[in-house]
């Protein structure tokens, strides 16, 4: 029997969510993806009090699988599978923590951003992959970095897709912490912990303040991203940068 694709434990009030495809850095399948919506559906309970998502292996998450049937997705997958995983991570009203212990690329960079807070190790970078193989940033990617980072830094990094490493990202305001890696997942939990024990309802209520009016623009930046998806997909050239970058992660050239 093969092992789990997703991996959740409770610590007292604080849940804890592996990706567990660690030979494929992680990397999302549609099955990876509903499995996720399922959970963050699962941590709404009010016996979850915060939560702590990071990967296995030396990967938090490679973006979507490639090689996995289905993952090149027009409008509609995206509107199927991964619109609902991000609206259910980012409705979540309870503290949720990235835990990025390695590289973090495409839709793996909304699941990092979808988060909190994020705390990373020295080895954690952050790739957004898609205009790589020709798309459009997708999984909110358009409307979460932007929040963070504001509009021309987000033009320039999405659009050359370059790697950013933790020390830049901490420098940019994309993580709140570098740890060693010894130290990433405890460190993570001593702060979910301290963010579970906030008395009553503050801290889930705080997170609704601030993020109220923003939902209804993620929901309308979610169907825009499957608009221009459609049109990104059927464009001149993608398909061969597509087959590309296929080709290099299956030789194990595809590392930043």
């Amino acid at each position: 029997m093969s092992d789990p694709i997703l991996l959740t434990e409770y610590d007292g009030a604080v849940l804890v969510v592996t990706l567990n495809r660690p030979e494929q850095l992680n990397a999302l399948t549609s099955e990876l993806v509903h499995a996720l919506t399922e959970t963050w559906t699962a941590a709404a309970d009010p016996s979850v009090r915060a939560v702590v998502v990071t990967g296995a292996g030396r990967g938090f998450c490679a973006g979507a699988d490639l090689r996995s049937p289905r993952v090149d997705a027009g409008p509609q997958g995206l509107r199927h599978t991964y619109n609902p995983h991000i609206l259910g991570l980012t409705g979540l009203e309870k503290p949720v923590i990235a835990a990025v212990n390695g590289p973090a690329a495409g839709a793996g960079l909304a699941l990092a951003f979808g988060a909190d807070l994020r705390i990373a190790a020295p080895a954690a970078k952050f790739v957004p992959a898609f205009s790589r193989i020709g798309l459009v940033p997708d999984s909110g990617a358009t409307y979460l970095i932007p929040r963070l980072i504001g509009y021309s830094r987000s033009v320039e990094w999405l659009t050359t897709g370059r790697a950013v490493d933790a020390a830049e990202a901490l420098q940019w305001g994309l993580v709140n912490e570098v740890v060693d890696l010894p130290r990433l997942l405890p460190r993570a939990m001593e702060l979910a912990h301290q963010l579970a024990a906030v008395p009553g309802m503050a801290a889930g209520l705080t997170k609704r303040a601030l993020t109220q009016t923003s939902r209804r623009l993620l929901l309308e930046q979610l169907e825009l991203e499957a608009e221009l998806q459609e049109i990104a997909v059927h464009a001149p050239g993608r398909a061969e940068a597509r087959a590309r970058t296929v080709e290099r992660i299956a030789t194990g050239k595809e590392t930043s």
